[in-house]
């Protein structure tokens, strides 16, 4: 099988999985043990001031506080709210952001200005998820009081964690697309996901029950037993974090002696994300 070409983990699989999640608690601690200094300090990690075009900032208010967001899209378009990998909201999320809204028939996109690396870095010890999970809900509210009819969260690594809990824990929340990451039980158990899931693996990625074929496979078994549609999707060849093409991206990535690279693969992962964003975000 090419590299390029995807194994498809669906309920009509012959293959049979374990119906146990790996806690991925300790894999949170794993993952950033993984990803700290010396690799922090090979690469500057780039806040959204440094660069603001194409994007119009915004406040969103969560219960007695407010965060900064970041929007980019057409006004009326389904949403889709975009969450970050561990480094933080910086030049790659603005590239996934940017283009999730250039993806036909078009979309909004908003980042929630969100956390550094050192309040990542706490956040994945496992300290206020649930704060990230409110953040979650009142920015999918927000877009949905601007125009957005159905609203979507996708996200990496992180990211990709807190947006299979979404599905789980924010009602308003209308389909997810999660890439290289499983929330721990103690956050959302998948198999209570309300809204249509799409999760997408590196076979090759080492962060064992967090993001690894050990996670991916028994998350298709949690999601077969919610009910909701799904998709999981193996993509042999590829690592951790195989979505982040940029220049930066792929130097940080071979940094973390990560250095496949696999344009094909990221092209399908994308065009998955389209046709299921569009399937169940269409009004």
């Amino acid at each position: 099988m090419l590299a390029a070409v995807a194994i498809h983990l669906r309920s009509s699989a012959s293959r049979v999985f374990s119906n146990s999640l790996p806690n991925s608690t300790s894999s949170a601690f794993s993952l950033v043990r993984s990803l700290s200094p010396p690799s922090l300090s090979r690469f500057s990690v780039r806040s959204m001031a440094d660069s603001a075009a194409p994007f119009k900032k915004i406040q969103i208010q969560r219960d007695d506080t407010a965060f900064d967001a970041y929007v980019v899209g057409k006004e009326n378009a389904p949403g889709i709210v975009v969450l970050q990998e561990w480094w933080g909201v910086d030049f790659e999320i603005k590239n996934h952001a940017v283009k999730i809204s250039e993806l036909a028939p078009g979309f909004k996109a908003l980042i929630p200005e969100g956390l550094d690396v050192a309040e990542a870095q706490h956040l994945m010890d496992g300290l206020d998820w649930q704060g990230a999970v409110k953040d979650i809900q009142a920015s999918v509210n927000w877009l949905k009081a601007n125009g957005s009819k159905k609203v979507g969260v996708t996200g990496f690594c992180m990211g990709g964690a807190l947006s299979i809990a979404s599905s789980v824990l924010v009602p308003e929340v209308d389909a997810v697309v999660a890439f290289y990451g499983i929330p721990s039980s103690e956050l959302a158990d998948p198999a209570q996901a309300k809204a249509p899931i799409q999760a997408h693996f590196g076979e090759l990625d080492s962060f064992v029950g967090f993001s690894d074929v050990t996670a991916a496979k028994p998350l298709e078994e949690k999601l077969k037993a919610s009910g909701v549609p799904y998709e999981v999707y193996l993509y042999p060849g590829n690592a951790h974090a195989f979505m982040n093409r940029s220049q930066e991206g792929v130097k940080r990535r071979k940094g973390m002696g990560l250095p496949d690279e696999d344009d094909t693969a990221v092209e399908l992962a994308w065009s998955r994300f389209q046709s299921w964003m569009t399937r169940h975000l269409s009004a």
